[in-house]
């Protein structure tokens, strides 16, 4: 009888670790659609300035109060910073907006700033740093998925803390 308890628990084990895998893959795929929906938003904001409704610091801020208001899932939100570094949008942290933090590092040393742009203007990509949830101060590993939007020179992010 042990020995089926034994094999029934390993067993239950090797499939949490295949749903963990199996569900790091579809948070990914979460977040990279996540994000090119935002993009896509942008996307419509931007022509209607290339029609002239608006100038293109009017489509920016309008962009950036959207961005900032969108969210997804059980606490999924958007952010959003210049090809330069300068943040744009970062929920729950307007005291960051309008900062540069191309020099940001993580707990472990990581310039992120710098990797999620580079990931975001190389056609999209994934990265890993630790940054802190929403209302805490301790970093934890988070995974990211950033894409450019060329016309704002924004590179635009969402993620998932593992």
């Amino acid at each position: 009888m042990r020995k089926v308890i034994f094999l029934v628990v390993l067993l239950c084990i090797t499939a949490l670790n295949l749903t963990a895998g199996e569900a790091d893959k579809a948070m990914d795929e979460l977040i990279k659609c996540e994000v090119e929906t935002a993009v896509s938003m942008l996307k419509a904001i931007n022509a209607k300035h290339l029609n002239g409704d608006m100038t293109l610091d009017e489509a920016k801020k309008l962009g950036a109060d959207l961005l900032r208001d969108l969210r997804y899932g059980k606490g999924g939100y958007f952010w959003a910073d210049t090809f330069k570094g300068v943040n744009v949008v970062l929920y729950g942290k307007e005291d960051v907006e309008g900062k540069n933090r191309w020099e940001a590092q993580d707990t472990k040393g990581n310039y992120f700033i710098k990797e999620i742009s580079k990931a975001g203007r190389a056609g999209g990509g994934y990265v890993e740093y630790w940054f802190p949830k929403l209302k805490d101060t301790e970093s934890v590993p988070k995974r990211s998925y950033a894409l450019q939007f060329e016309p704002f020179e924004w590179v635009l992010g969402t993620g998932y803390y593992r």
